[in-house]
Protein backbone atom coordinates (compact mmCIF):
# COMPACT_ATOMS: atom_id res chain seq x y z
CA UNK A 1 0.00 0.00 0.00
CA UNK A 2 1.46 3.44 -0.60
CA UNK A 3 2.24 5.50 2.31
CA UNK A 4 0.00 8.14 3.10
CA UNK A 5 1.16 11.21 4.78
CA UNK A 6 -1.53 14.21 6.40
CA UNK A 7 -0.32 18.10 5.98
CA UNK A 8 -1.77 20.85 7.81
CA UNK A 9 -0.77 24.20 6.59
CA UNK A 10 -1.41 27.29 8.72
CA UNK A 11 -1.26 30.49 6.47
CA UNK A 12 -1.80 34.27 7.98
CA UNK A 13 -4.62 35.47 6.30
CA UNK A 14 -8.79 34.58 6.57
CA UNK A 15 -9.11 36.26 3.49
CA UNK A 16 -11.11 33.59 0.89
CA UNK A 17 -9.72 35.22 -1.87
CA UNK A 18 -6.30 34.26 -1.15
CA UNK A 19 -6.96 31.20 0.60
CA UNK A 20 -8.77 30.02 -2.33
CA UNK A 21 -5.79 30.44 -4.96
CA UNK A 22 -3.62 28.75 -1.89
CA UNK A 23 -5.98 25.80 -2.35
CA UNK A 24 -6.11 25.85 -5.79
CA UNK A 25 -2.22 25.95 -6.25
CA UNK A 26 -2.03 22.67 -4.12
CA UNK A 27 -4.79 20.50 -5.22
CA UNK A 28 -3.29 21.27 -8.73
CA UNK A 29 -1.14 18.53 -7.68
CA UNK A 30 -2.35 14.69 -8.74
CA UNK A 31 -3.54 12.37 -6.12
CA UNK A 32 -3.83 15.21 -3.55
CA UNK A 33 -7.50 15.34 -1.40
CA UNK A 34 -7.87 18.12 0.27
CA UNK A 35 -9.82 17.05 3.52
CA UNK A 36 -10.71 20.75 5.40
CA UNK A 37 -10.27 24.22 4.97
CA UNK A 38 -11.05 26.68 8.18
CA UNK A 39 -10.67 30.54 8.87
CA UNK A 40 -10.80 32.57 11.46
CA UNK A 41 -10.93 36.56 11.14
CA UNK A 42 -9.54 37.64 14.54
CA UNK A 43 -7.24 35.06 14.66
CA UNK A 44 -6.52 36.19 10.82
CA UNK A 45 -5.61 32.42 10.67
CA UNK A 46 -6.43 29.93 7.85
CA UNK A 47 -5.51 26.47 8.27
CA UNK A 48 -5.90 22.96 5.92
CA UNK A 49 -5.56 19.72 5.94
CA UNK A 50 -5.19 17.81 2.91
CA UNK A 51 -3.42 14.11 2.43
CA UNK A 52 -1.91 12.11 -0.25
CA UNK A 53 1.55 9.92 -1.16
CA UNK A 54 4.65 11.48 -0.06
CA UNK A 55 6.03 12.78 -2.94
CA UNK A 56 2.82 14.70 -3.97
CA UNK A 57 2.41 16.28 -0.55
CA UNK A 58 5.69 17.46 -0.24
CA UNK A 59 5.13 18.96 -3.71
CA UNK A 60 1.51 20.43 -2.65
CA UNK A 61 3.16 22.43 0.04
CA UNK A 62 6.31 23.76 -1.73
CA UNK A 63 3.43 25.47 -3.79
CA UNK A 64 0.92 26.44 -1.11
CA UNK A 65 4.19 27.99 0.44
CA UNK A 66 4.93 29.77 -2.54
CA UNK A 67 1.63 31.26 -3.34
CA UNK A 68 1.05 32.18 0.48
CA UNK A 69 4.46 34.18 -0.40
CA UNK A 70 2.95 36.18 -3.26
CA UNK A 71 -0.22 37.44 -1.61
CA UNK A 72 0.16 37.59 1.96
CA UNK A 73 2.36 40.71 3.18
CA UNK A 74 3.33 40.46 6.89
CA UNK A 75 4.46 43.93 7.13
CA UNK A 76 0.45 44.71 6.91
CA UNK A 77 -0.68 41.97 9.13
CA UNK A 78 -2.43 41.16 12.40
CA UNK A 79 -3.95 38.56 14.39
CA UNK A 80 -4.53 37.23 17.93
CA UNK A 81 -2.71 34.07 17.18
CA UNK A 82 1.12 33.96 17.46
CA UNK A 83 2.89 34.26 13.89
CA UNK A 84 6.12 34.31 12.03
CA UNK A 85 5.10 34.13 8.59
CA UNK A 86 2.69 34.38 5.73
CA UNK A 87 2.81 30.22 6.10
CA UNK A 88 3.30 30.01 9.76
CA UNK A 89 3.79 26.80 9.99
CA UNK A 90 3.90 23.22 7.43
CA UNK A 91 3.43 20.20 9.90
CA UNK A 92 3.61 16.54 8.05
CA UNK A 93 1.80 13.61 10.13
CA UNK A 94 2.25 10.00 9.23
CA UNK A 95 -1.05 8.45 8.31
CA UNK A 96 -1.21 4.97 6.34
CA UNK A 97 2.29 2.76 6.10
CA UNK A 98 4.25 5.92 6.67
CA UNK A 99 7.07 6.51 9.29
CA UNK A 100 7.32 9.62 11.26
CA UNK A 101 11.30 9.11 9.53
CA UNK A 102 9.86 9.88 5.89
CA UNK A 103 7.87 12.98 7.41
CA UNK A 104 10.90 14.15 8.91
CA UNK A 105 12.69 13.82 5.52
CA UNK A 106 10.06 15.42 3.98
CA UNK A 107 10.34 18.47 5.83
CA UNK A 108 13.93 18.61 5.65
CA UNK A 109 13.93 18.78 1.88
CA UNK A 110 10.90 20.77 2.08
CA UNK A 111 12.45 23.24 4.42
CA UNK A 112 15.68 23.34 1.88
CA UNK A 113 13.98 24.07 -1.29
CA UNK A 114 11.89 26.88 0.65
CA UNK A 115 15.01 28.54 2.07
CA UNK A 116 16.78 28.27 -1.70
CA UNK A 117 14.03 28.68 -3.91
CA UNK A 118 11.83 31.02 -2.36
CA UNK A 119 14.59 32.65 0.02
CA UNK A 120 12.11 32.32 3.26
CA UNK A 121 14.09 31.78 6.86
CA UNK A 122 12.90 28.62 7.50
CA UNK A 123 12.61 26.90 11.14
CA UNK A 124 12.46 23.15 11.70
CA UNK A 125 10.66 21.76 14.87
CA UNK A 126 8.96 19.34 16.29
CA UNK A 127 10.33 15.61 15.28
CA UNK A 128 12.27 17.03 12.39
CA UNK A 129 14.04 19.96 14.63
CA UNK A 130 17.98 19.80 14.27
CA UNK A 131 18.39 21.79 17.27
CA UNK A 132 16.71 20.51 20.76
CA UNK A 133 15.21 23.87 21.67
CA UNK A 134 13.49 23.88 18.63
CA UNK A 135 11.24 21.08 19.45
CA UNK A 136 8.50 23.12 21.11
CA UNK A 137 6.61 25.63 18.36
CA UNK A 138 6.60 28.00 21.08
CA UNK A 139 10.09 28.45 21.02
CA UNK A 140 10.31 29.15 17.66
CA UNK A 141 7.40 31.36 17.67
CA UNK A 142 8.74 33.57 19.91
CA UNK A 143 8.43 37.25 19.99
CA UNK A 144 5.99 36.45 16.87
CA UNK A 145 7.26 38.10 13.35
CA UNK A 146 7.98 41.44 15.15
CA UNK A 147 10.45 39.76 17.55
CA UNK A 148 11.91 37.77 14.76
CA UNK A 149 12.37 40.50 11.91
CA UNK A 150 14.51 42.44 14.89
CA UNK A 151 16.44 39.80 16.01
CA UNK A 152 17.65 37.19 13.03
CA UNK A 153 20.77 38.12 11.63
CA UNK A 154 21.40 39.32 14.96
CA UNK A 155 20.81 36.89 17.72
CA UNK A 156 22.74 33.30 16.90
CA UNK A 157 19.42 31.64 18.52
CA UNK A 158 17.40 33.19 15.62
CA UNK A 159 19.58 31.69 12.78
CA UNK A 160 17.10 29.92 10.65
CA UNK A 161 18.04 25.94 9.75
CA UNK A 162 17.43 27.15 6.24
CA UNK A 163 17.47 29.84 3.79
CA UNK A 164 18.65 33.57 4.91
CA UNK A 165 19.29 35.18 7.82
CA UNK A 166 16.49 38.10 7.11
CA UNK A 167 13.05 38.66 6.65
CA UNK A 168 10.94 39.65 3.64
CA UNK A 169 7.33 40.70 3.54
CA UNK A 170 6.59 36.74 3.66
CA UNK A 171 8.46 36.73 7.00
CA UNK A 172 9.63 32.78 8.03
CA UNK A 173 8.15 29.66 8.34
CA UNK A 174 8.55 26.62 10.74
CA UNK A 175 8.53 23.29 8.59
CA UNK A 176 8.08 20.24 11.12
CA UNK A 177 7.15 16.56 11.60
CA UNK A 178 4.79 15.35 14.37
CA UNK A 179 2.32 12.96 15.57
CA UNK A 180 -1.46 13.66 15.32
CA UNK A 181 -2.98 16.75 17.13
CA UNK A 182 -6.25 18.37 17.82
CA UNK A 183 -6.59 22.13 17.33
CA UNK A 184 -9.50 22.57 20.13
CA UNK A 185 -11.24 26.04 21.72
CA UNK A 186 -13.04 26.78 24.31
CA UNK A 187 -15.01 30.25 24.63
CA UNK A 188 -15.93 31.34 27.98
CA UNK A 189 -19.16 33.73 29.14
CA UNK A 190 -16.90 36.42 29.28
CA UNK A 191 -14.84 38.91 27.61
CA UNK A 192 -12.26 39.07 30.23
CA UNK A 193 -9.25 37.90 28.33
CA UNK A 194 -7.23 37.64 31.80
CA UNK A 195 -9.32 34.93 33.20
CA UNK A 196 -8.92 32.87 29.72
CA UNK A 197 -4.64 33.40 30.10
CA UNK A 198 -5.12 32.25 33.94
CA UNK A 199 -6.84 28.87 32.88
CA UNK A 200 -4.59 28.97 29.92
CA UNK A 201 -1.71 28.95 31.99
CA UNK A 202 -2.95 26.17 35.09
CA UNK A 203 -3.67 23.49 32.29
CA UNK A 204 -0.89 23.91 30.55
CA UNK A 205 2.27 21.03 30.54
CA UNK A 206 4.68 23.41 29.98
CA UNK A 207 3.24 25.52 33.81
CA UNK A 208 3.20 21.90 35.54
CA UNK A 209 -0.49 21.47 33.86
CA UNK A 210 -1.89 18.57 31.93
CA UNK A 211 0.34 16.40 29.62
CA UNK A 212 0.25 17.31 25.59
CA UNK A 213 -1.79 20.47 26.46
CA UNK A 214 -0.80 23.47 24.68
CA UNK A 215 -2.64 26.73 25.73
CA UNK A 216 -2.94 30.16 25.00
CA UNK A 217 -5.40 33.10 26.33
CA UNK A 218 -6.62 34.77 23.52
CA UNK A 219 -10.13 37.00 23.11
CA UNK A 220 -11.67 36.53 20.14
CA UNK A 221 -14.62 37.54 18.86
CA UNK A 222 -15.59 39.49 22.05
CA UNK A 223 -15.18 36.86 24.23
CA UNK A 224 -12.22 35.27 26.29
CA UNK A 225 -10.76 31.95 24.47
CA UNK A 226 -9.05 29.43 25.82
CA UNK A 227 -6.76 28.50 22.45
CA UNK A 228 -5.18 24.86 22.62
CA UNK A 229 -3.32 22.40 21.08
CA UNK A 230 -3.62 18.95 22.30
CA UNK A 231 -0.82 16.63 21.20
CA UNK A 232 -1.69 13.13 23.09
CA UNK A 233 -5.24 12.86 23.52
CA UNK A 234 -5.19 9.48 24.95
CA UNK A 235 -2.83 10.85 28.30
CA UNK A 236 -5.16 13.93 28.22
CA UNK A 237 -8.59 13.03 26.70
CA UNK A 238 -10.75 16.21 25.50
CA UNK A 239 -13.33 15.72 28.15
CA UNK A 240 -10.03 15.90 30.97
CA UNK A 241 -9.42 19.21 29.12
CA UNK A 242 -13.07 20.60 29.05
CA UNK A 243 -13.77 19.63 32.59
CA UNK A 244 -10.43 21.05 34.45
CA UNK A 245 -11.26 24.37 32.22
CA UNK A 246 -15.05 24.26 33.45
CA UNK A 247 -13.88 24.16 37.09
CA UNK A 248 -11.25 26.85 37.01
CA UNK A 249 -13.57 28.70 35.47
CA UNK A 250 -16.38 28.43 38.00
CA UNK A 251 -13.69 29.45 40.28
CA UNK A 252 -13.66 32.72 38.27
CA UNK A 253 -17.52 33.43 38.31
CA UNK A 254 -17.84 32.18 34.51
CA UNK A 255 -18.64 29.00 32.52
CA UNK A 256 -18.26 27.54 29.59
CA UNK A 257 -19.83 28.79 26.80
CA UNK A 258 -19.05 26.61 23.73
CA UNK A 259 -15.97 24.91 22.10
CA UNK A 260 -14.49 24.66 18.95
CA UNK A 261 -12.73 22.47 16.38
CA UNK A 262 -10.08 23.46 14.44
CA UNK A 263 -9.85 21.33 11.20
CA UNK A 264 -9.87 17.47 11.70
CA UNK A 265 -9.98 14.84 14.97
CA UNK A 266 -9.59 11.23 15.20
CA UNK A 267 -12.94 9.30 15.47
CA UNK A 268 -11.08 7.36 18.43
CA UNK A 269 -10.83 10.97 20.57
CA UNK A 270 -14.38 11.80 20.35
CA UNK A 271 -15.43 7.62 21.37
CA UNK A 272 -12.97 8.06 24.21
CA UNK A 273 -14.74 10.84 25.17
CA UNK A 274 -18.40 9.52 24.85
CA UNK A 275 -17.30 6.54 26.60
CA UNK A 276 -15.82 8.40 29.10
CA UNK A 277 -18.79 10.86 29.86
CA UNK A 278 -21.62 7.66 30.03
CA UNK A 279 -19.20 5.51 32.06
CA UNK A 280 -19.36 2.66 29.26
CA UNK A 281 -17.78 -0.49 31.26
CA UNK A 282 -16.20 -3.29 28.66
CA UNK A 283 -16.51 -0.63 25.13
CA UNK A 284 -14.67 -2.14 22.20
CA UNK A 285 -14.22 0.40 18.91
CA UNK A 286 -15.29 -2.32 16.78
CA UNK A 287 -18.72 -1.79 18.52
CA UNK A 288 -18.98 1.31 16.63
CA UNK A 289 -21.19 0.94 13.78
CA UNK A 290 -19.36 3.07 11.62
CA UNK A 291 -15.90 1.08 12.17
CA UNK A 292 -17.48 -2.33 12.02
CA UNK A 293 -18.55 -1.12 8.35
CA UNK A 294 -14.88 -0.25 7.68
CA UNK A 295 -13.70 -3.39 8.43
CA UNK A 296 -13.49 -6.42 5.99
CA UNK A 297 -16.22 -8.92 7.06
CA UNK A 298 -14.88 -12.61 6.34
CA UNK A 299 -18.23 -14.23 4.91
CA UNK A 300 -18.14 -11.09 2.42
CA UNK A 301 -16.26 -11.17 -1.05
CA UNK A 302 -14.03 -8.46 -1.47
CA UNK A 303 -14.96 -6.11 -4.11
CA UNK A 304 -13.98 -5.69 -7.68
CA UNK A 305 -10.96 -3.63 -7.48
CA UNK A 306 -11.34 -3.41 -11.25
CA UNK A 307 -11.37 -0.13 -13.40
CA UNK A 308 -15.47 -0.41 -12.86
CA UNK A 309 -15.21 0.00 -8.81
CA UNK A 310 -12.36 2.64 -9.38
CA UNK A 311 -14.30 4.49 -11.59
CA UNK A 312 -17.76 3.96 -9.31
CA UNK A 313 -15.58 5.06 -6.31
CA UNK A 314 -14.21 8.04 -8.20
CA UNK A 315 -17.24 9.90 -8.49
CA UNK A 316 -18.94 8.87 -5.58
CA UNK A 317 -16.32 11.08 -3.89
CA UNK A 318 -17.29 13.47 -6.68
CA UNK A 319 -20.88 13.60 -5.58
CA UNK A 320 -20.14 13.38 -2.07
CA UNK A 321 -18.24 16.94 -2.71
CA UNK A 322 -20.65 18.10 -4.66
CA UNK A 323 -23.01 17.28 -1.23
CA UNK A 324 -20.89 19.68 0.79
CA UNK A 325 -20.68 22.53 -1.50
CA UNK A 326 -24.48 22.65 -1.80
CA UNK A 327 -24.58 22.36 1.92
CA UNK A 328 -21.70 24.64 2.93
CA UNK A 329 -24.25 27.29 0.22
CA UNK A 330 -27.04 26.56 2.05
CA UNK A 331 -28.27 29.21 5.15
CA UNK A 332 -25.76 32.01 3.61
CA UNK A 333 -27.48 35.72 2.97
CA UNK A 334 -25.14 35.91 0.76
CA UNK A 335 -26.60 33.20 -1.65
CA UNK A 336 -30.12 33.29 -0.94
CA UNK A 337 -30.87 33.70 -4.60
CA UNK A 338 -29.98 29.87 -4.69
CA UNK A 339 -31.32 28.44 -1.86
CA UNK A 340 -33.63 26.36 -3.68
CA UNK A 341 -31.58 25.02 -6.51
CA UNK A 342 -28.28 24.62 -4.15
CA UNK A 343 -31.10 22.64 -1.82
CA UNK A 344 -31.80 19.93 -5.03
CA UNK A 345 -28.43 19.87 -5.93
CA UNK A 346 -27.82 18.47 -2.83
CA UNK A 347 -29.99 15.62 -2.95
CA UNK A 348 -29.55 14.34 -6.34
CA UNK A 349 -25.71 14.69 -5.49
CA UNK A 350 -26.43 12.26 -2.32
CA UNK A 351 -28.76 10.44 -4.07
CA UNK A 352 -25.87 9.76 -6.96
CA UNK A 353 -23.24 8.55 -4.14
CA UNK A 354 -25.40 6.31 -2.96
CA UNK A 355 -26.20 4.75 -6.26
CA UNK A 356 -22.44 4.71 -7.21
CA UNK A 357 -21.49 2.88 -4.20
CA UNK A 358 -24.05 0.29 -4.89
CA UNK A 359 -22.56 0.21 -8.67
CA UNK A 360 -19.50 -1.59 -6.79
CA UNK A 361 -21.78 -4.32 -5.60
CA UNK A 362 -23.71 -4.47 -8.74
CA UNK A 363 -20.10 -5.11 -10.72
CA UNK A 364 -19.57 -7.78 -8.26
CA UNK A 365 -22.57 -9.62 -8.91
CA UNK A 366 -22.33 -9.36 -12.67
CA UNK A 367 -19.02 -10.45 -13.06
CA UNK A 368 -20.38 -13.74 -10.71
CA UNK A 369 -22.86 -14.41 -13.22
CA UNK A 370 -20.18 -14.03 -16.16
CA UNK A 371 -18.30 -16.35 -14.01
CA UNK A 372 -21.18 -18.88 -13.70
CA UNK A 373 -21.64 -18.73 -17.47
CA UNK A 374 -18.24 -19.94 -18.34
CA UNK A 375 -18.60 -22.79 -15.89
CA UNK A 376 -21.43 -23.94 -18.17
CA UNK A 377 -20.35 -26.95 -20.66
CA UNK A 378 -17.96 -26.19 -23.05
CA UNK A 379 -18.37 -25.96 -26.97
CA UNK A 380 -22.17 -26.14 -26.80
CA UNK A 381 -24.43 -23.34 -28.41
CA UNK A 382 -26.16 -22.51 -25.32
CA UNK A 383 -22.56 -22.27 -23.36
CA UNK A 384 -21.35 -19.24 -25.99
CA UNK A 385 -25.31 -17.60 -25.82
CA UNK A 386 -25.18 -17.66 -22.18
CA UNK A 387 -21.79 -16.19 -21.86
CA UNK A 388 -22.47 -13.42 -24.59
CA UNK A 389 -25.55 -12.50 -22.34
CA UNK A 390 -23.83 -12.44 -19.26
CA UNK A 391 -21.44 -10.16 -20.71
CA UNK A 392 -23.95 -7.88 -22.55
CA UNK A 393 -25.66 -7.27 -18.83
CA UNK A 394 -22.15 -7.09 -17.54
CA UNK A 395 -21.95 -4.00 -19.29
CA UNK A 396 -24.96 -2.35 -18.01
CA UNK A 397 -22.76 -1.55 -14.48
CA UNK A 398 -19.96 0.71 -16.64
CA UNK A 399 -22.41 2.32 -18.60
CA UNK A 400 -24.24 2.99 -15.31
CA UNK A 401 -21.48 4.81 -13.95
CA UNK A 402 -20.45 6.75 -17.28
CA UNK A 403 -23.85 7.98 -17.47
CA UNK A 404 -24.06 9.08 -13.85
CA UNK A 405 -20.46 10.55 -13.84
CA UNK A 406 -21.95 12.87 -16.08
CA UNK A 407 -24.49 13.47 -14.23
CA UNK A 408 -22.31 14.62 -11.10
CA UNK A 409 -20.26 16.17 -13.82
CA UNK A 410 -23.34 18.90 -14.59
CA UNK A 411 -23.99 19.53 -10.80
CA UNK A 412 -20.18 20.43 -10.01
CA UNK A 413 -20.26 22.84 -12.97
CA UNK A 414 -23.39 24.67 -12.01
CA UNK A 415 -21.56 24.93 -8.25
CA UNK A 416 -18.71 26.30 -9.77
CA UNK A 417 -21.27 28.82 -11.24
CA UNK A 418 -23.38 30.11 -8.23
CA UNK A 419 -22.47 27.75 -5.24
CA UNK A 420 -20.61 29.35 -2.40
CA UNK A 421 -17.08 30.75 -4.01
CA UNK A 422 -15.03 29.52 -1.38
CA UNK A 423 -15.76 26.00 -2.37
CA UNK A 424 -14.53 26.82 -6.03
CA UNK A 425 -11.51 24.20 -5.62
CA UNK A 426 -14.28 21.72 -4.36
CA UNK A 427 -16.08 22.13 -7.14
CA UNK A 428 -13.08 22.42 -10.14
CA UNK A 429 -11.94 18.71 -7.69
CA UNK A 430 -15.71 17.36 -8.63
CA UNK A 431 -15.60 17.62 -11.84
CA UNK A 432 -12.04 16.11 -12.44
CA UNK A 433 -12.89 13.11 -9.83
CA UNK A 434 -16.39 12.58 -11.71
CA UNK A 435 -14.71 13.07 -15.58
CA UNK A 436 -11.93 10.62 -14.88
CA UNK A 437 -14.49 7.89 -13.71
CA UNK A 438 -16.55 8.76 -16.72
CA UNK A 439 -12.90 7.72 -18.63
CA UNK A 440 -12.13 4.54 -16.65
CA UNK A 441 -15.93 3.14 -16.79
CA UNK A 442 -15.33 4.09 -20.47
CA UNK A 443 -12.62 1.94 -21.74
CA UNK A 444 -14.06 -0.71 -19.51
CA UNK A 445 -17.06 -0.52 -22.30
CA UNK A 446 -14.43 -0.40 -24.95
CA UNK A 447 -12.86 -3.31 -23.95
CA UNK A 448 -15.61 -5.45 -22.98
CA UNK A 449 -17.74 -4.85 -26.13
CA UNK A 450 -14.43 -5.59 -28.48
CA UNK A 451 -14.26 -9.14 -26.70
CA UNK A 452 -17.90 -10.02 -27.43
CA UNK A 453 -18.13 -12.65 -30.07
CA UNK A 454 -20.98 -10.55 -31.81
CA UNK A 455 -19.39 -7.03 -31.43
CA UNK A 456 -22.56 -5.50 -33.25
CA UNK A 457 -24.40 -5.99 -30.01
CA UNK A 458 -22.31 -3.64 -28.10
CA UNK A 459 -22.08 -0.99 -30.78
CA UNK A 460 -24.96 0.83 -28.86
CA UNK A 461 -23.13 1.03 -25.88
CA UNK A 462 -19.69 2.82 -27.70
CA UNK A 463 -22.14 5.28 -29.00
CA UNK A 464 -23.66 6.34 -25.63
CA UNK A 465 -20.13 6.53 -24.46
CA UNK A 466 -18.88 8.45 -27.31
CA UNK A 467 -21.58 11.21 -26.76
CA UNK A 468 -21.18 11.30 -22.60
CA UNK A 469 -17.19 12.13 -23.16
CA UNK A 470 -18.15 14.72 -25.84
CA UNK A 471 -20.98 16.02 -23.16
CA UNK A 472 -17.91 15.82 -20.91
CA UNK A 473 -15.48 17.62 -22.16
CA UNK A 474 -17.79 20.63 -23.11
CA UNK A 475 -18.83 20.74 -18.85
CA UNK A 476 -14.68 20.68 -17.91
CA UNK A 477 -14.73 23.15 -20.81
CA UNK A 478 -17.13 25.43 -19.26
CA UNK A 479 -15.67 24.88 -15.94
CA UNK A 480 -12.41 26.52 -16.39
CA UNK A 481 -13.98 29.17 -17.93
CA UNK A 482 -16.19 29.82 -14.74
CA UNK A 483 -12.95 29.18 -12.65
CA UNK A 484 -11.02 32.34 -14.81
CA UNK A 485 -14.02 34.44 -14.68
CA UNK A 486 -14.77 33.67 -11.30
CA UNK A 487 -11.86 33.39 -9.11
CA UNK A 488 -9.57 34.63 -11.26
CA UNK A 489 -7.24 31.37 -11.99
CA UNK A 490 -5.12 31.39 -14.33
CA UNK A 491 -4.83 27.95 -16.28
CA UNK A 492 -2.91 28.05 -19.17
Amino acid sequence: MTPLIECIPNFSTARPEIVDQIVAALTAVPEIQLLDRSSDADHNRSVLTFIGPPQAVEEAAFRAVRKAAELIDMNKHSGVHPRIGATDVVPFVPLADATMDECVAIAWRLGKRVGAVLGIPVYLYANAAMRPERAQLETVREGQYEGLKTGIGVDPKRAPDFGPARLGSAGATAIGARATLIAFNVYLTTADVEIAKKIAKTIRQSSGGLPGVKALGLLVGGRAQVSMNLTDFKKTPIHLVVESIRAEAQQAGVDIHHSELIGLIPQAALADTAVSYIQLEGFKPAQVLESRLLLPAQSTPAAPSGAVAAAAQSAAMAAGLVAAIAGQTLGKKKYAEVQVEMKSVREKAEALRCELTQAIDDETRALAEVAAAFKLSTGSKAHNEAIEQASLRALQTPLNVARKAVEVMSLAEHCAQVGDLSAIAEAAAAVSLARAALIAAGYNVRINVDALQKKANGEAFVFEVDALEGRAARINRQTRHILRERAGLKLE
